[in-house]
């Protein structure tokens, strides 16, 4: 097992994020995109992750190869769900079962916890390759919450989505923070 390192992904890593999440979209339902997006559509998803005060960072090996990434967008864009985020997480599939998804997605509850959001959403592709994202989201505390039965269509087949909860900080047992920080 190599080491790994997280950051702060950057604009350079583009590339490499295309190219991880490529496997994902030819071969598996885990995203219901079925055209693998470019390293420019990349960096400008990443553009607008950060443009919206939220966290996306990449997990890097020693040789400074990027093995996988996660990030948080908003859940939906009406102002009610502003303190709620959805989280989604990649890892390079020859580098998966390291702990590198784990450690991306502790470092992303944390610092969407910090940041003041209240719960993260995860929307799971579910198919019969697909019960390591719903091990690793229970690992970390989500619980399931509901199935979207049948919404995707994908290589020939129907997909449901396992929808799975993480209540962050205080979760609904307080008000969210005020504007000013208090």
């Amino acid at each position: 097992m190599d080491s790994f390192q997280l950051r702060d992904a950057r604009p350079d890593d583009s590339a490499a994020i295309a190219a991880i999440y490529q496997h994902y979209v030819r071969t598996t339902c885990f995203t219901f995109e079925e055209v693998p997006p470019d390293a420019n559509e990349m960096a400008s998803r990443m553009r607008k992750t950060r443009d919206a005060g939220l966290p996306y960072y990449v997990a890097e090996g020693r040789s400074d190869t990027v093995m996988g990434y996660a990030y948080a967008s908003l859940f939906h864009a009406r102002s009610a769900y502003r303190y709620s985020v959805e989280n989604s997480v990649y890892i390079a599939s020859d580098r998966t079962r390291q702990g590198i998804g784990n450690a991306l997605m502790q470092r992303l509850i944390s610092n969407c916890t910090a940041l003041g959001y209240r719960q993260m959403i995860a929307l799971i592709g579910v198919d019969k390759e697909n019960p390591a994202s719903i091990g690793l989201h229970s690992r970390l505390g989500f619980k399931p919450v509901g199935t979207l039965s049948a919404v995707g269509w994908k290589f020939g087949r129907w997909i449901d989505v396992v929808e799975m909860q993480l209540a962050l900080g205080g979760g609904a047992s307080s008000a969210p923070p005020s504007p000013d920080g208090h």
